[in-house]
């Protein structure tokens, strides 16, 4: 019996010591902040979960639609791709040509592939990639995505890949209407700046704000978080683009298909103007080089 307890008293630690080195081996490898994708699904797109992968292994589509690794190196990926960057351990998007990719940060004014926004940026000689989704705001959830600041950094959307020479941040339309302070949204379009100039160093910032129909006419909230998003600008010397009376000011109302939201002519009227307001603060697209104009011609 005295044999059999000492045995006892041996195997027991190591059982022990056998169960935690086990249990340690199936602990999932963490998420960071960017561990995630937004892919085009239609007009809106739908956000999915693109896997961690190891920094500097880019990951591709397979034939099945999920996320494998390849060896490739992210120049030589086909657009939608996503690249884990060793140089910040994120998760980002393979655009095409991203040297005249202008990044658009926004809500459902910028969301539709016609938006005003979009076209504004599309008549400047930029390809846009959309970062943002309706909803949402410099302070909103949608509830499924997260705030602009938010968003970014858990990764319910992803940054392309690369310095694109442009970022434009539009919105606060929801910020207005679902009860947001103005220190709240003074705060988080704080740290949306801080890690856009951290993201991109070399890249451009524009700002644009809440569109609505001036103090005078009922824009109410929505021109005062335009004022308030302008005064944000001012301070960080980002080209601001105030839209907090446009509705009214240039007579467009009319084209609304909502009380919020711009029909198709409104979106192209709106575009026309703020394409015309980005290219007085200099905001053209760079010419194509040699090479790239003579394969178009």
């Amino acid at each position: 019996m005295r044999s059999t307890s000492a045995l006892s008293r041996l195997v027991a630690p190591l059982i022990a010591v056998g169960i935690l080195v086990a249990g340690c081996g199936q602990t999932p490898p963490a998420r960071t902040a960017d561990d995630g994708a937004t892919h085009g699904g239609g007009l809106y797109g739908q956000s999915v979960p693109a896997p961690g992968g190891v920094p500097g292994e880019p990951m591709t589509a397979g034939a099945n639609g999920n996320r494998q690794l390849t060896r490739a190196t992210p120049e030589s990926m086909p657009a939608g791709s996503i690249y884990r960057n060793p140089a910040n351990g994120r998760n980002e998007v393979v655009v095409r040509d991203i040297a005249r990719t202008a990044v658009l940060i926004g809500d459902s004014q910028s969301e539709p592939s016609f938006s005003w926004p979009r076209t504004a940026l599309a008549s400047l000689g930029y390809q846009v990639h959309f970062c943002g989704r309706g909803g949402t705001g410099f302070v909103t959830s949608n509830g499924t995505t997260g705030n602009y600041i938010d968003a970014l950094q858990r990764g319910d959307w992803l940054l392309p890949y690369g310095s694109p020479p442009l970022v434009v941040i539009e919105g606060g339309g929801n910020d207005a209407s679902r009860g947001a302070t103005d220190q709240q949204i003074s705060a988080n379009a704080e740290r949306l700046i801080a890690s856009v100039r951290q993201r991109y160093p070399g890249a451009r910032l524009a700002m644009v704000g809440t569109l609505a129909r001036g103090a005078a006419h009922g824009g109410g909230r929505r021109t005062e978080v335009d004022a308030l998003l302008g005064t944000v600008a001012a301070r960080h010397s980002i080209p601001f683009v105030g839209v907090g009376d446009w509705l009214t000011r240039h007579n467009l109302t009319k084209l609304m298909a909502d009380g919020v939201h711009m029909g198709p002519k409104g979106h192209a009227a709106l575009g026309e103007l703020l394409a015309r307001r980005l290219g007085d603060f200099g905001f053209r697209a760079p010419a194509p080089g040699p090479a790239e104009a003579s394969s178009s011609r």
